[in-house]
């Protein structure tokens, strides 16, 4: 239990998707909704840091809400999705983003607490009511969830198929109950989002295990 708390430790020190796109995770309508966009493009067969990097050319360009979102032209979103490289998806998903943002405003006032309140808090009311967004389906479902535990507790700890086969590469406990028992409650967020990394290969479990064993 020791050597695997202290992997779940050197885990909390890696940043959350939404951290790396410049989301300050809140719950309140902008952060929600920046997540929402945010998990729309990493919904695509596109590696992860592409999604990331694509969100935060909208996010500087000022698509930051679901008005703004709207009120951008079609070309406008494109525009910033190739300015983060997301070139294969980009026209598809310039129109996905301007009809979410359209469904967010029209059903739920711009505001995604609405949603969470409509759900009452429930995972499987959340993951139906996400995948009516152009473009979430169940897995992009998930990674709104696993990151917006941080803000909605009453979820913890959720961890979807990626954060368990991550937990698997590192010899860590495959079932969510005792992977929460790594952590503090309110970390559980950062461990799942930090695990999924190892899932799509972007950490090595090798040398996260071994930099861990060599302190």
């Amino acid at each position: 239990m020791g050597d695997q708390r202290a992997l779940a430790r050197t885990l909390l020190t890696r940043r959350t998707y939404a951290e790396e796109a410049g989301i300050a995770l809140a719950d309140r309508p902008a952060p929600l909704y920046q997540l929402l966009v945010l998990v729309t493009l990493l919904s695509t067969r596109i590696r992860a840091q592409v999604g990331v990097a694509a969100a935060r050319e909208l996010f500087a360009a000022g698509y930051r809400t679901p008005q703004t979102m709207e009120a951008a032209s079609w070309q406008e979103r494109v525009d910033a999705l190739g300015r983060g490289h997301y070139r294969r998806y980009d026209e598809r998903t310039a129109t996905m983003l301007g009809s979410g943002a359209r469904l967010c405003l029209e059903r739920w006032h711009g505001d995604l607490r609405r949603l969470h309140r409509e759900a009452a808090g429930e995972p499987a009311q959340l993951r139906r009511l996400l995948t009516e967004f152009p473009g979430i389906g169940p897995t992009g479902a998930d990674i709104f969830l696993r990151e917006v535990q941080a803000v909605w507790p009453e979820l913890r700890p959720y961890a979807d198929r990626r954060t368990v086969a991550g937990a698997r590469r590192l010899g860590l406990p495959a079932t969510t109950d005792r992977l929460a028992r790594l952590v503090d409650d309110v970390d559980f967020g950062r461990l799942a989002s930090a695990l999924v990394r190892v899932a799509l290969g972007e950490e090595s479990a090798g040398q996260i295990s071994r930099g861990v064993a060599t302190r």
